[in-house]
């Protein structure tokens, strides 16, 4: 079973992430292999540059993800195609991931991606799992740990589906607003009903 794994910015996405992999639950991460896509010589990164242009480089020829940033989150046209860059081969790595996964033998393998909603990825997982915490706690986590100020926790807070929306279209839910043992049973529970669901 392919189960998509999101939630909002600053939801506790990571802290779930940690706990089912400590559970052998092999979890394939959206962002990291969109890091990895966007590397130097990568097919992605020549579009990139084509596009946004040299300046968005750093001196090693690595892209400067702060400034590239900066461009999309102001300009939701120059998001768009960003993402049209990116996304395909993020999907593509992460199909090849997970096949190979069920090769190894993983019987429920979790794709975390962020704007599951946001970008329709739904036809690839067969059930959605939502890390929830309610906005005003998403906009306080963000200026704490990111050190955004409220506007830029707003920005980014705006670029996303809002959490109650992604809370309604979820199979399963996960409310990341207690403590971390709450959340932990939360996840014990939810892996106890997939195996429970996948077992022959």
């Amino acid at each position: 079973m392919i189960l998509g794994l999101t939630g909002g910015i600053a939801t506790g996405k990571s802290t779930v992430t940690a706990m089912l992999r400590e559970r052998g639950i092999p979890v394939i991460d959206a962002d990291q292999i969109a890091r990895e896509v966007v590397e130097p010589g990568k097919p992605a990164y020549e579009s990139i540059v084509r596009y946004f242009g040299e300046e968005i480089l750093l001196p090693d020829g690595q892209i400067d993800r702060a400034k590239l940033g900066e461009i999309v989150f102001s300009d939701e046209a120059e998001r768009q195609k960003l993402n049209t860059i990116v996304h395909p081969e993020v999907r593509r790595v992460m199909r090849e991931q997970a096949e190979e996964a069920e090769k190894n033998g993983a019987t429920i393998v979790f794709l975390d991606i962020p704007l599951l909603f946001e970008s329709r990825l739904q036809h690839m997982v067969d059930k959605v799992v939502v890390v929830y915490a309610p906005a005003e706690m998403q906009m306080a986590r963000m200026m704490e740990r990111d050190e955004f100020d409220e506007e830029q926790a707003e920005k980014r807070l705006r670029a996303q589906w809002p959490i109650e929306q992604k809370k309604e279209e979820a199979d399963f839910v996960i409310d990341n607003t207690g403590s971390r043992e709450e959340t932990e049973k939360q996840v014990e529970q939810l892996v106890r009903r997939l195996k429970a669901d996948v077992a022959p």
